[in-house]
């Protein structure tokens, strides 16, 4: 039989009334919450009541998406579903470290505030944007951010997609070149240039809060999005990987494929949305990609796990 992986989602899943069916009638989803709240109070109302405008601001988005991501965990978790590997998209990464033990829930919930403030503050500072890149492969894409200059690529999302931030005149230049190419951009709605070397400053804040609060290992083994490898299990090592994280790519194409060269054919993604899920259909053809945001996929996920063991 194949092995399961959970995938957290990122930033970018949030919309409003999120998850809020699934903490109405599960209680680990619930307790969940409940114990979130206490750290920051009004949460459940900003996920269940949050306009789009409020959602998408990175102070309200990355605590509300970590909220409902662990909750959906915590849910299947409390229905005997142990998945073998998790990973998660950017944000995910801190979920998916809290689900597998490497902080409390409560010392994770504070460093998804800590690095929402410190992306923000970053996005400040260096001023950003980001690009998606579709129909061009991504030794060509990093070839002509490069040539763009102040450009990086920095989500390698699938074969079909990667996505490339930067300064705004750098990214009007990257547009100009993938046109000329025969590729297409795509604007994307975000605050700054995410993972990229503009995010410097964030991973610098990062650091100091984590040389206070270190990580342990974890319990099941989490992707990093930086190297496409499990974390390690030396908790300064675990740390400065961590840290990285805001200012480095997230390789996802290479994670789903470690993944599945691992004997993972059942993906999971918890929290909100489903772009996690449709990623994998195009890295991983043949490999089962389920969303659990709602009971009912929640329903329909375990009735998939119970029908391939028996």
């Amino acid at each position: 039989m194949g092995k399961v992986a959970f995938l957290f989602a990122g930033q970018g899943a949030q919309h409003p009334g999120m998850a809020d069916d699934l903490v109405a009638r599960e209680p680990a989803a619930r307790q969940t919450f409940e114990l979130l709240e206490a750290r920051m109070p009004g949460l459940g109302r900003l996920c269940r009541e949050g306009s789009r405008e409020e959602l998408v601001q990175t102070r309200n988005t990355q605590p509300a998406v970590f909220a409902c991501d662990l909750a959906a965990a915590r849910a299947l978790a409390s229905h005997g579903v142990r998945p073998d590997a998790v990973a998660g998209f950017s944000l995910g990464e801190l979920s998916a470290l809290a689900f597998a033990g490497a902080f409390s829930p409560e010392d994770a919930f504070d460093l998804v505030l800590r690095r929402a403030e410190l992306m923000d503050s970053a996005s400040g500072r260096n001023p950003g944007g980001m690009r998606a890149v579709l129909r061009l492969p991504a030794g060509r894409v990093e070839a002509l951010a490069a040539k763009a200059g102040d450009a990086w690529p920095v989500n390698y999302n699938s074969v079909e997609q990667t996505v490339v931030a930067g300064t705004e005149e750098a990214l009007g230049r990257l547009d100009a070149l993938v046109r000329e190419a025969g590729g297409r951009c795509m604007r994307l709605a975000v605050s700054g240039a995410f993972h990229s070397p503009l995010m410097a400053p964030a991973s610098d804040g990062l650091r100091e809060w984590l040389a206070r609060t270190l990580p342990v290992p974890t319990t099941v083994p989490v992707w990093a999005n930086a190297t496409a490898r499990p974390y390690p299990d030396d908790p300064v090592a675990m740390a400065e990987l961590l840290a990285r994280q805001a200012s480095s790519p997230v390789r996802w194409q290479q994670t789903v494929e470690g993944l599945v060269g691992l004997g993972v054919d059942t993906f999971v993604e918890v929290g909100s949305g489903s772009t996690l899920t449709k990623l994998v259909g195009r890295i991983a053809r043949g490999a089962t990609a389920l969303p659990c945001e709602t009971p009912e996929q929640l329903d329909a996920v375990l009735a998939h796990l119970e029908g391939r063991e028996s």
